[in-house]
């Protein structure tokens, strides 16, 4: 789980906290859409929602939860709006827990979503409301206390965000090995949060050794800082897994022993459908790890590889490695450091995923070279593909010819990122037109922060306009005039959306040239970006809270 809201530092002049500008209310509505479309503990319990779905509800929810927090803040003018903004966040979790236990949408011609849940009784044992805290021997037998009822039907339980000492282990321990034959699904994540290294790996060898020889088809021991210490704290369970269909060892300090650990602890990946590794320190050698265990997993569905440290060695590695998946949906290796051969190496493994739907390839050093490689072999293998980001890819107007062939033929595209490259208007006009005709699905394009100007702006307002649907253009941080900002905003009411699919504008320079240097701040400018800081450490962790 995410880690608690940090604190707001107070500063040396005065600063609002509210309101909220309309980048960061736009930034917790993203957030929002990603809680309630993500999978997770709550996911498994209630459903999950689609993208359009969970958009409609993160506005919704925004909406109301500003609106509160703004009556309260006005009844309080003199403070500081540091409590309307926790009522605003506090409240969007409890609004987003609601949605999910609502359940997705379902259309006459749609089959309920199997799942347990619909069952009589509870079948889920979740702890994890609330704010986080320690769990001492007496607590744990209370909270735990549904396990030892003769007959429960418990099959999931969610220890996340409570944190386990040895003595809490050693009650847990008895009650776990009583029903683990009943159960499929543990969340174990960021369960020994605060403790001494000593005491977290004695609470994993207990809870280890309890749930040695369960049946587990989902198994989720994210954000317990791991390492290899970690993992083989977690050895007999892990040994004793071979059906696991879902497995999230995110943000855990998996370097290149942990990874080795983890390869050679787990015996078959075979069922495997769901490997997240997410943040983590894995680099090029715990890579091949990694790619030794992907290898094996011949049924993966989706894979999450991003912000890992991984180089050019340890991306080619993968790459090759993902041949394998030939039943891959969903692909995100954002955030790593491949480089031009592992741009190549990818280029040559994405014809084998016929399935692909969702790729994410943002901030991977790609440049000019290796988006073209990527985007050809697209073009021929991957017309279904609804998300595609290449954000952050130093890619420049000599791509975009490829770039726009390949979008031409991704006529399900439903959002596209290409933020923080450099296609000014020469690619930007490619680009544009390329998505104008057809592409009826698109619902959100991210060309900010590209260095294009008016006629750049004008031909994606143009492009997206009339596609039903269509919910957000984000142009921001350019250089675009006034006049053409102007034009942006005729030609979109001029078509079948209105103005409100514009995002925030509020880093576009006006002023600027596409080779211009950055522009020293005045101080005013300093204590606005202070106020959004202050506002975004109170926000940026908001997630879906059980509070019951």
């Amino acid at each position: 789980m995410d880690s608690a809201a940090q604190e707001f530092q107070p500063r040396t002049f005065s600063i609002k906290l509210w309101p909220p500008s309309e980048s960061t209310r736009l930034m917790l509505v993203e957030r929002m859409t990603k809680n309630l479309s993500t999978e997770s503990i709550f996911s498994h319990k209630y459903g999950l929602l689609g993208k359009e779905e969970a958009h409609e509800n993160a506005e919704t929810i925004e909406q109301l939860c500003f609106t509160s927090a703004d009556e309260h803040f006005n009844k309080e003018p003199d403070g500081d709006g540091s409590s309307a903004v926790q009522l605003y966040a506090k409240e969007t979790s409890k609004m987003m827990l609601e949605v999910l236990k609502k359940g997705p949408r379902t259309t006459g011609s749609e089959a309920p979503v199997a799942d347990t849940s619909l069952e009589p009784g509870d079948t889920i044992l979740d702890i994890s409301g609330g704010k986080r805290a320690f769990i001492e021997a007496d607590e744990a037998k209370e909270l735990l206390s549904p396990l030892t009822i003769p007959g429960n039907s418990y099959k999931r339980i969610c220890f996340s965000n409570r944190s386990f000492g040895v003595g809490a282990a050693n009650v847990a321990g008895p009650i776990l090995e009583s029903v683990k034959n009943q159960l499929t699904e543990v969340d174990l994540s960021d369960f020994v949060a605060g403790r001494p290294e000593d005491e977290a790996l004695d609470a994993m060898r207990i809870f280890s050794k309890a749930l040695e020889g369960s049946v587990l088809t989902y198994l989720n021991i994210s954000d317990n800082a791991l390492g290899e210490k970690g993992v083989r704290a977690f050895g007999e369970l892990l040994k004793s897994q071979e059906n696991l269909e879902e497995f999230y060892v995110m943000n855990d300090g998996i370097s290149e022993d942990a990874a080795k650990a983890l390869s050679e602890l787990i015996p078959s990946t075979e069922k495997l459908k769901v490997l997240h590794l997410y943040n983590n320190m894995t680099g090029d050698e715990g890579a091949v790890y990694v790619a030794e265990m992907v290898k094996r997993s011949p049924n993966l569905e989706s894979f999450r590889c991003s912000a890992t440290r991984i180089g050019s060695d340890g991306g080619v590695a993968l790459s090759e490695a993902l041949g394998t998946c030939t039943h891959l949906k969903k692909l995100d290796l954002r955030d790593n450091l491949f480089g031009l051969d592992a741009g190549i190496a990818l280029s040559k493994t994405l014809p084998k995923l016929p399935d692909l739907v969702e790729l994410y390839l943002s901030d991977l050093n790609l440049e000019n070279e290796g988006t073209v490689a990527i985007v050809n072999a697209l073009k021929q293998s991957a017309p279904q593909l609804e998300v595609l980001e290449l954000a952050g890819n130093e890619i420049t107007a000599k791509a975009a010819p490829a770039l726009a062939e390949c979008l031409t033929a991704m006529q399900s595209l439903k959002k596209l990122t290409l933020a923080e490259n450099e296609l000014k208007d020469d690619g930007a006009v490619i680009i544009a037109k390329s998505l104008e005709a057809g592409h009826t699905d698109l619902k959100e394009l991210d060309v900010s922060t590209n260095m294009f100007q008016r006629a750049g702006a004008r031909c994606f307002a143009r492009a997206v306009a009339n596609k039903p649907g269509f919910m957000q253009l984000n142009i921001n941080g350019n250089f675009i005039s006034d006049e053409g900002i102007d034009e942006v905003k005729d030609i979109l009411k001029a078509g079948k959306n209105s103005l409100d699919v514009l995002g925030s504008l509020d880093e576009n320079d006006p002023e600027g040239e596409p080779d211009d240097g950055d522009e020293e701040e005045d101080d005013e400018d300093a204590k606005d970006d202070d106020n959004e800081d202050g506002l975004d450490s109170k926000l940026q962790n908001v997630q879906v809270e059980d509070d019951d």
